[in-house]
């Protein structure tokens, strides 16, 4: 396990100390949290616009008509209407 130092803001520090007594938990163990959420989004949000460039790459698009069936399907007001 890393350890490592991070400057806060106070206001930042103070929402943390808040909830850390709030919860019970260390400010080290949410912070830790807080870090593992974000890349886990991050990484998550990276792996979605790669894999979107690669199908519009591949030219992967709906045609017209498909793309009016689903808003059809959706209830969805057609743009411009």
């Amino acid at each position: 396990m890393g350890v490592m130092s991070v400057r806060l803001n106070d206001e930042t520090t103070a929402q943390l100390d808040a909830l850390a007594k709030a919860t019970g938990r260390t400010r080290s163990f949410l912070a830790g949290q807080v870090i593992d959420d974000y890349l886990a989004r991050e990484v998550w949000q990276i792996a979605e616009i790669e894999q979107a460039i690669e199908e519009a790459d591949a030219g992967d698009f709906l045609s017209s008509d498909e793309m009016s069936n689903l808003f059809e399907k959706l209830g969805t007001a057609k743009e411009g209407n």
